[in-house]
């Protein structure tokens, strides 16, 4: 009776090393994204804080017209609260301050479920791709 060949030996070394790399790599850069994103809704809170801050001064200047169309891009959608100029300027930059923050944790609500579920579909995907390498390394 003949002996069943012995299956070919094959070197799954270089497989494993792929797929370790890739693991790290993934991980990597959904965390290195993570840090550029997640800070965005933090930023441009402060920055509209800021240009209320001038708006408010710009409201008791001279020609607060002029000071608030200069601050418009700045002030974004925070600019309609100070059309047509509010009688009572202190007020209207209160409580445009509070709509503002408002807005801006909607935002950062919204920014987070975004990091959430591109972390979980990265983790698929690698997840995919780690078993097809593996796949591939047993052929």
């Amino acid at each position: 009776m003949p002996t069943p060949a012995a299956p070919p030996t094959t070197d799954n070394r270089f497989t494993k090393m792929g797929f370790l790399a890739m693991c790290f790599a993934i991980v990597g850069l959904v965390g290195l994204f993570g840090t550029f994103a997640t800070p965005v809704p933090l930023a441009r809170a402060i920055a509209r804080e800021a240009a209320l801050d001038e708006a408010q001064l710009a409201l008791h200047s001279a020609n607060p017209q002029a000071a608030l169309e200069a601050l418009k891009d700045r002030l974004d959608d925070s600019a309609a609260a100070f059309t047509p100029l509010p009688a009572n300027p202190d007020a209207a930059v209160a409580a445009e301050r509070v709509a503002m923050r408002s807005r801006m944790m909607a935002d950062s609500v919204a920014m987070a479920a975004r990091m959430r579920l591109m972390i979980g579909i990265v983790t698929v995907m690698a997840a995919v791709f780690g078993s097809a390498i593996i796949g591939f390394g047993r052929r």
